[in-house]
């Protein structure tokens, strides 16, 4: 199966965690995502956008660090137009972007991002509060 988000290809690294049924890789945890990304886990301030067919946008930042849960490495940001950062992945070498299809046919430059931490992303109390809700309704999948 072929998969439409950045990096697809090279994201075949193990879970290091495995407090997710059935979460061995980011291909398993993309299909999964796919089913619970929702308008109350994605940034408030795209909320009027979001939809079924673009499940991704505003759900970058809550995912890359799930990702950095679940498979460890390091979350990296790309610089967007109003100072925001758009978060991926890099686990051992392996850059992918679960959250890339929300951008459509625009090419993000995936190299020499620097790297976001949760400490900072996370005071903001509504995105910790997202992320929180979407590893919880992770959990009680399936």
């Amino acid at each position: 199966m072929e998969y439409a988000f950045y990096g697809w290809e090279q994201a075949d690294v193990s879970a290091k965690a495995y407090e997710y049924k059935g979460i061995k890789n980011p291909l398993d945890l993309y299909d999964a995502l796919s089913e619970i990304w929702c308008k109350e886990t994605c940034a408030p301030r795209l909320r009027d956008k979001w939809s079924d067919d673009n499940k991704t946008l505003g759900q970058c930042s809550i995912t890359a660090f799930l990702v950095q849960d679940i498979f460890g490495g390091k979350v990296y940001g790309i610089l967007r137009d109003g100072g925001n950062y758009h978060c991926y992945n890099d686990v051992d070498g392996h850059v992918f972007d679960l959250t890339s299809e929300q951008f459509g046919d625009e090419v993000l430059s995936y190299e020499n991002n620097p790297e976001q931490f949760r400490e900072v992303h996370f005071s903001k109390e509504e995105k910790k509060a997202r992320y929180e809700l979407l590893k919880k309704m992770l959990k009680m999948r399936g």
